[in-house]
């Protein structure tokens, strides 16, 4: 099975998402993800050639154009003018003179009153809302998915008909209602393009980052003559392992290395943080970053689609393409919503005739009824808050894997904490050691050639400090999960380095931060210092503020953790915990409560997995963070509190879009039916509709939410 991205262009609402889903689900298709905001479109497929081929054909049956990856970028290069405004620009001079036509009380234009003249200057309106909307209608009615469009063009042809009898049989003004046609058209064209340009804006911070994806950078190369030379090359052409010169105030073209050099990076595009970091040589710049002063000449560490932007970009797109349970409800009614509008203009027209005897102010209010009714509303209303809201945690640095999440954050009343690397920075030094047998040198190198192994943060802390030219071969060697590293020589020699659970049955003393141990034999022990987090104390009191119960849980001892627990203030301390604890700990925690657990180790997956939300630091293990549901980055405990109130507040979003859009559609239909609106300040209200949604998800973009 593999994955295919495809963009797919002619979605105009989420109703239009969910045929093509309905579609591809019917297919036979997995994981299927169509997000109506930038027109991404996912699934899970067997890798076969023709089957893409009919799949993409069946998309395109429906009214929609695929793009593959070859030809995306060139389409969206062509496009220089958004469709529905170029739409609404040609039918907007024949729709202004039609209209003085309802003004002749005030203005009297003979010419304007002949009905042929009124046929000839519809005609083009009525072809260009044709080419679009009775294109898509017939096709999503031939597949059995009617979108939209539908209402749009029953509307509107059913006013042209009318008007064209009128003037065929010569029936005199009153069933001429031209400018009906051509204004429905015309509005709704303006609607669309209103409701397109609000709905991305919602990815604005998303498109701030994928520009950073393609820039130019200066390559290093060397001549026949070993000479240096500088090039440019776009970053997308970089490898790993090519060398590239940055200047102040370039732009880092690609996650890389620093060979020469010292800088200050801006890193604020990916992590959030403003303030600008210093960098030296051997320390790793993130693509998409920029040297604010300073010059390095660095090596590429990962090509451009698996940088850290392209990463993150990717994340935020998956997770926007999730639907959240929310969500379910919207799409079920969006599903049977243009068959109901159907339905209720039938009736409109019938009950509107018969008790009024009038052909003409029925069919009216029946075509004001299908012009107003808005499935887009109830569609969009979480598609676009999620947007938003991703997008802003992205631009804070702050990764959510799927929109689930997102929203069960509205609900945690708990939050727990590992301790090494997420309440304190994971950067140790060694206070003291002991060795019982051979040299310093010999101890030394022997932890080295074990804890350069190991992702935990002590154990990346010792062998940074102790490294070594010469490490110890393994036959051997495994992590032991809530222990340490175990090693096996070619002789046969088992060592252990890890926590005081390796001395339990070697010595009496358990009070050192890691132990040694050689054939089941004490080798030594090492006494390590930690500092806190600065950020740490503010997010506890944060938590607190918003009565979140706080636990701290960890592997370490229990003295230890409560010092911590008591300079932080945390509510519950729980120490010595194995990773099977930890897993019970928050399976109990889950069941009383939705609970966060914010950790950064091997031993901590089993429990994220488990919580209500798992959060992972950037400088987490990759098995936590391919764990976590929500990924902080550079050192991001401090965006927490951030993370909890974007997803509180986005969800606060989708219910106020939520409530809007019923009862938009709730209100607005009884009111066309009645005959309160015409045709035509119907299909300007049913743009103005998604506006509204459109807007107040903006909000969230600078709405506060700690």
């Amino acid at each position: 099975m593999e994955t295919v991205n495809w963009k797919v262009e002619g979605m105009t609402c989420s109703n239009c998402a969910l045929s093509i889903s309905k579609y591809l689900q019917q297919q036979g298709l997995k994981n299927v993800k169509v997000n109506p905001i930038d027109g991404d479109v996912s699934f899970d497929t067997i890798n076969e050639e023709k089957r893409e081929e009919k799949i993409a054909k069946g998309i395109e049956s429906l009214g929609y154009k695929v793009l593959t990856s070859a030809n995306a970028s060139a389409a969206t290069n062509q496009k220089l003018v958004n469709k529905f405004l170029r739409y609404f620009l040609i039918c907007l001079p024949f729709t202004l003179v039609l209209m003085l036509h309802m003004a002749h009380k005030w203005i009297h234009i003979t010419w304007l009153m002949n009905p042929w003249v009124q046929l000839v200057l519809c005609l083009p309106v009525y072809i260009t809302g044709m080419y679009f909307f009775g294109r898509s209608a017939v096709k999503s009615l031939a597949n059995g998915f009617p979108n939209m469009n539908v209402l749009v063009a029953l509307g509107a042809t059913a006013a042209f008909v009318y008007s064209l009898m009128g003037t065929f049989l010569q029936l005199g003004e009153d069933y001429l209602f031209y400018e009906t046609t051509a204004t429905i058209i015309t509005l709704v064209f303006l609607g669309n393009y209103m409701e397109d340009a609000a709905v991305h804006s919602t990815q604005r911070a998303l498109n701030h980052l994928a520009k950073s994806q393609r820039v130019m950078a200066n390559m290093i190369a060397f001549d026949d003559e070993h000479q240096e030379v500088v090039f440019p090359v776009e970053n997308t052409q970089l490898k790993p392992g090519d060398l590239v010169l940055i200047r102040s105030g370039e732009q880092v073209p690609a996650d890389s290395k620093i060979l020469w050099g010292d800088a200050t990076v801006n890193e604020s595009i990916i992590t959030g943080e403003s303030m600008p970091v210093d960098k030296h040589a051997k320390e790793n710049l993130i693509g998409g970053s920029v040297i604010a002063n300073g010059t390095v000449r660095a090596q590429v560490t990962a090509a451009a689609k698996d940088s850290v932007l392209a990463n993150i970009l990717q994340l935020v797109k998956k997770a926007q393409g999730d639907k959240p349970p929310v969500q379910l409800l919207a799409d079920k009614i969006s599903g049977i919503f243009v068959p109901a509008v159907l339905i209720i203009a039938v009736l409109t027209f019938v009950a509107n005739y018969f008790i009024m005897h009038d052909f003409t102010i029925a069919l009216m209010r029946s075509i004001a009824v299908l012009v107003i009714a808005c499935p887009c509303a109830m569609g969009l209303a979480t598609p676009a808050a999620i947007a938003v809201g991703l997008g802003r945690a992205a631009r804070n640095g702050i990764l959510f894997r799927n929109a689930k999440s997102l929203e069960a954050f509205k609900e945690i009343k708990q939050v727990v904490f590992d301790k090494t690397g997420t309440l304190t920075t994971g950067n140790f030094q060694v206070l003291n050691f002991e060795f019982h047998s051979g040299s310093e040198d010999e101890f030394k190198r022997l932890v080295y050639s074990l804890e350069k192994f190991s992702n935990h943060p002590i154990a990346k802390s010792i062998s940074k400090e102790w490294k070594t030219k010469m490490p110890i071969s393994w036959v051997r060697i495994e992590e032991i999960n809530g222990l340490g590293m175990k090693g096996e020589t070619k002789d046969g020699d088992v060592y252990l380095v890890g926590s005081n659970k390796i001395s339990t049955k070697l010595t009496q003393q358990d009070s050192h931060s890691i132990y040694v141990s050689k054939n089941n034999e004490l080798s030594g022990w090492i006494d390590v210092s930690d500092e806190l987090r600065p950020e740490a104390l503010n997010v506890i009191a944060y938590l607190k503020s918003k009565n979140v119960k706080t636990f701290l849980l960890s592997g370490d001892r229990l003295d230890k953790c409560l010092s911590i627990g008591k300079q932080l203030g945390i509510d519950e301390v729980l120490a010595e915990q194995t990773p099977h604890q930890k897993l019970e700990t928050i399976t109990k925690l889950t069941a009383k409560a939705p609970t966060a657990m914010i950790g950064d180790g091997i031993n901590d997956a089993p429990a994220m997995a488990k919580a209500t939300i798992g959060i992972s630091l950037s400088e987490a293990s990759q098995v936590a963070m391919q764990t976590a549901d929500v990924v902080l980055m550079n050192h991001g405990l401090k965006n927490l509190p951030t993370s909890l109130g974007l997803g509180k507040h986005t969800f606060i979003t989708i219910k106020q879009n939520l409530f809007w859009a019923f009862a938009y559609n709730i209100v607005a239909i009884p009111v066309a039916a009645l005959g309160l609106l015409t045709p035509g300040v119907a299909a300007l209200v049913m743009g103005l509709s998604d506006v509204v949604l459109a807007v107040n998800s903006v909000r969230l973009f600078v709405k506060k939410v700690v």
